[in-house]
Formats: structure tokens, sequence, C-alpha cells
């Protein structure tokens, strides 16, 4: 880790963070053109039943194919040629369709694109929403005490692919208002940007709204304040301040946006990249999984390169001189209401549990099928009859111990990255692009469909938002000015590791994570929901959203549950966030903002 003030650190690209990129770039192609090796079955025989559906093809058939594919010449070599091709324009043909794969990836990028713009508006107003009420009485000097964002932890623990399927339902079908399958032009557009932002956004208001208070004690604030300045204008200062520190969280929230949306592809039926990347992925058809993952890596490196000189217009010249003032909270009074808040998210979320566990989870009854709830089944049946409310508690530990257990170590080897600012800052913006579940299939192919193969999906891919917190908010440690006068002073490595660095990136990654737990059972659901986790019978939160979401419409209870489950746990989470008082704030001379 470095401790001191880096130039290098000042410029957005650097000979370090190019090789990062390049490297890292090169391991994730490299992996891909492995997946059809390492998955354990024949290429071949993949590739023959994803083009006849032919589950029994004879010996002389995948010689053919062999041959006619090349895939005796094994990985290096296909991948080598797809390089080659690249170079003058041809990414190869499909080995499912035998289509051109350049056209197929261009359309699909396109899409996802215009997707992406779609859910980062509503991702904007949704988080300018969230945080409205801190800016208007941060910014008059009216903030006097820590506040519980429920609505944010509720829209945030939302399931997308739950939430899509709501959209489509309701506003698509039921009243008709825009479409609710297909891609035919911007009306197509708003459903499922709405699923996706309407969560993306919920969760950078949160990080956002928690980041603002520390802006608003800061010294130039007080000072603004005492001669009289606009409210208006120290609510702007104090949003690009702490804009700042969240900025980078932006990234794997776009990538996510292209080639994570999977699940809301598949419901509204759009073509995108996700779909495509999948699709490929399942049926081993290399060359559009290879030409489709490098589309994402561009568009990683290039979000992340655009985050960094956003991060730098807005704090200006304050990281090169060393004028950047501390952004630590302020010790703020609990709300009255936050005690109450969490003693009864705890009191129903143990109620739900202890009632579960009382009760047969693998118990089928075909005649209760799809029951209401009732007095035997508080919580309604399945679609096999089982209960709902068994499931949901005997799943509660499972789901919550690998959640915790993926959000400590992602959160740990975030940090760890993070601190390697050039070659971390590279590798985080190349690893991001990669989707969790293209990540589930490389696991897959060599643990097999199992929960430990899942969780390392998720921690192959979950540290990515942790590792560029903890660059953004060291690079504004190193420039702010107590830390260049300790340095001045002779302050050693261990003495800035425990007073400077620690205190100023532990305490927000901390709250990063809680916020983002729920989001990890959701993720780790999807896994499981395309047979590459919890397998069934065992009782999941999230396998059950999964399980139940083709009857959220005929029978809403199914999904009801998890989903109250889920909400209890995130508003739980972001209640814990606000529970701890912010560290004594260090005396500084700064009176002007960055």
């Amino acid at each position: 880790m470095s401790l001191g003030h880096s130039r290098a650190a000042d410029r957005p690209f650097s000979w370090r963070s190019a090789a990062g990129r390049i490297t890292a770039g090169a391991a994730l192609l490299t992996a891909v053109a492995f997946l059809p090796w390492l998955s354990g079955t024949d290429p071949a025989l993949t590739v023959l039943r994803a083009r006849s559906a032919d589950q029994d093809p004879t010996p002389a058939q995948l010689t053919a194919v062999r041959e006619q594919l090349g895939l005796d010449e094994g990985p290096f070599a296909h991948l080598a040629q797809w390089l080659g091709g690249l170079v003058r324009g041809n990414a190869g043909a499909s080995w499912v369709s035998g289509e051109p794969v350049l056209p197929q990836v261009t359309t699909a990028l396109a899409v996802s694109v215009t997707l992406m713009l779609g859910a980062l508006a509503v991702t904007a107003v949704v988080a300018a929403l969230v945080c409205a009420r801190t800016l208007y009485f941060g910014s008059r000097r009216q903030l006097r005490q820590k506040r519980v964002g429920v609505g944010a932890a509720v829209l945030a623990a939302l399931p997308k692919f739950l939430l899509a399927s709501v959209l489509a339902t309701v506003c698509g079908v039921w009243l008709g208002w825009y479409p609710s399958q297909g891609w035919e032009g911007p009306q197509s557009m708003v459903l499922p940007a709405l699923a996706l932002g309407v969560p993306s956004g919920a969760m950078i208001g949160g990080l956002l709204d928690q980041s603002l208070p520390a802006a608003f004690h800061e010294p130039w604030a007080r000072t603004w304040r005492a001669h009289g300045l606009a409210p208006g204008r120290i609510a702007r200062t104090a949003l690009r301040r702490a804009l700042s520190g969240v900025l980078p969280q932006l990234l794997p929230t776009v990538v996510a946006l292209v080639g994570g949306a999977v699940a809301v592809e598949k419901i509204f039926n759009i073509p995108g990249l996700g779909r495509l990347s999948l699709d490929a992925a399942i049926a081993q058809d290399l060359p559009p999984l290879q030409t489709a993952t490098l589309a994402l890596i561009l568009l990683g490196v290039g979000a992340g390169l655009l985050i960094q000189a956003a991060r730098r217009a807005l704090l200006g010249p304050a990281l090169r001189d060393g004028a950047l003032p501390v952004l630590h909270p302020p010790a703020l009074p609990r709300s009255r209401s936050l005690p109450w808040a969490m003693g009864f998210c705890a009191l129903a979320l143990l109620t739900l549990v202890v009632a579960g566990l009382l009760r047969d989870p693998l118990h089928v009854d075909t005649a209760a099928r799809l029951l209401p709830p009732s007095a035997a089944h508080p919580l309604g049946t399945d679609s096999l009859g089982r209960d709902l409310l068994a499931r949901l508690g005997h799943g509660a530990l499972r789901t919550v111990g690998i959640a915790l257990a993926v959000t400590a170590v992602s959160a740990l080897v975030g940090l760890v990255i993070g601190a390697a600012t050039q070659l971390g800052a590279g590798l985080t913006e190349v690893v991001s692009t990669l989707p969790a579940v293209l990540a589930g299939l490389l696991t897959t192919a060599v643990t097999g469909p199992s929960v430990l193969g899942a969780a390392c999906a998720v921690c192959l891919v979950a540290w990515t938002p942790y590792a560029a917190q903890t660059a953004a908010l060291l690079e504004q440690e190193r420039a702010s000015g107590h830390m260049l006068a300790s340095l001045s002073f002779g302050a050693g490595p261990a003495y800035l590791l425990r007073h400077h660095l620690l205190p100023a990136v532990l305490p927000a990654m901390v709250r990063n994570a809680l916020l983002r737990l729920p989001t990890t059972v959701l993720v780790l659901a999807s896994l499981g929901f395309l047979g590459l986790g919890e397998q069934p019978p065992t009782p999941e939160w999230g396998r059950l959203l999964s399980e139940n979401q083709p009857y959220a419409e005929l029978a809403p209870w199914t999904v009801l549950g998890p989903a109250t489950a889920l909400v209890l746990l995130s508003v739980l989470a972001i209640s814990g966030t606000a529970t701890g008082r912010g560290p004594r704030r260090r005396r500084t001379a700064e009176a002007a903002p960055a």
C-alpha cells in the first residue's frame, strides 16, 4: 500500500494502469477461451446439441463437428486465430448458427447501451430523490440527527427480475401503457429501464445520502453559512464534494446494466449483450462469447476512464495541491425512530425464521398447490404444495451466512486491491465488466454446480465496488492537508495507516457492504435460478424468489414472503450503518472547498 502522495495518481491514465488493464483483459479473455475445455463435457457434443437439439448424436457426427471447428487444436490456437481475425475486422462465425459474429455483437451492444443510458437516467432521478431531504436540511444547517433511509433500503432490496415481472404484467399487460415484450422503439425501453434503474438508484442514492452530512460539516461549509451564502450554492458544492467519493460506484453499476441484465432482458425479450453472452456461454459458442466479452471489457475501461476524469473535474486542483479537507462523518445524534425501526425489523425477521424452523420445508402436498395464506400456511404454499414459511425459515441461516461470508471476503479483497492505486485501477475496471453469470459458468466448469461455486463466482466480481471506493477514498486522504502535515513531521507508514488511511476507508466500506448485502443475496439467487448455485430442493431465499417468479401474477404470495424478508434484512442493514457515532473530527485550517 502506497502511503504517500503520488503524482501518477493525479492522471487518469498512466503506463502502470494501462499495464494492469491489458494484463487483466488478456487473463479474462484467456479464461473465456478455456470455457469449453474446462466444462468437462465434449465441446462438439454441446455445439451439436445447440444446433439440432439431438440428445444422442453418433460418433461420426461428433467427429465431423470437431474437424469442422478444429477443436482438436486446443484453446490457444482458437484464441490466436480469433485475435488475428479481429485485426482484420473479422470476429469469426458462430459455431452454432454459422452467421458472422461481429454484426450480432454490434447490434446487441447498441441495444444494451441504449437501455443502459435509459437506466442511468432513472438511476440519477431516484438517487436525487433519495438524498433530496439531506441536501435541503444540510444546506440550511438543520441536519440534527441520523435517520434511517427506509425508502432507499426497500427500493435497493427489490429484485430486478421480480420488479421487471411486476412492471411487465401491470404496466404492459393489464394497463397497456408500454410494450411488455420486444425492442421496437423508445417506448420499449421504459419498463426495463425502470426495472434496472430503480434499485441501482436507491443504492447510489443511499451511499450519497450517507456521505453528504460529512461534507456539510466541513470547515468551508461553516464559513460559507456564517457569511450568509445562499443555501442552494452550499448544497451544490456539498453534492460535488460527496459525489466524488460515490462516483466510482457507478463503474460496476454501468457494466451491470449492460452485461448483467440477463434476467430483465429475458423477461422483456430484449436482444441485448447480456442475453447474447449467456446464450453463447451455455452453448459453448466461443466466437460470439469472446467478442461479447471483449466489448464489455472495452466498455468497462472506457467508463472507468470517464469516471476518473469526472472525479478530477469535481475535485479540481485539490488532489494535486494537497488542499482537500477531511471528509469524516459528523457525530450526529441518532434519530429517535432508529432503535424502533431496528427492533421491529429484527423482531419480525426473527419471528418468521423461528416459526419456519418449526415446520418441514421438504414436505410436498400436490393437493395444496399455490394455496393463499391461511392459518395452516401463514405465507401460503408454492407450486409443489410446500409450506413457504417453512422454506423461508430453514433457508435463513444458509442465505444470510453465505451472503455475509461473500461480502466479507469481497470487501477484504477490494481493500487490498484498491490500495494498489494504478495496477488496481486497471484490474478493477476490467473485472467489473465480467457479469456474475459468466463468472458462475467459469467457476462451475471447475467446481460443478454448488453453493461453493456460486459463492466463488460472486467473490470473483463483487470486490470491484469496494476496490473502486477504496482507491477513491485513499486518493482523497492522500491529498488532504492534515496527512501532508503528518508526512512533513516525519510520520512513518504505521502511523499513517492507523491514523489516516484506515479511518478514512473502513467506516465508508462497512456502510457500503451493509447496503450491498441484499444485492449479494439476489446475485446468488440468479446463479441458483440458472442452475449454477444452490440446487433444489434446498431452501434458500433467492431460490424461493427465482422459482416462484413465474407464479407472481397468479399467486403473488409465493414471492411476497422472501421479498419481505429481503426488505427487512435491508432495512436492518441500513439501520446498522446509522447506529455508530462518527469519529471525532480533526481540527483543520481549511476554510474553502475543493
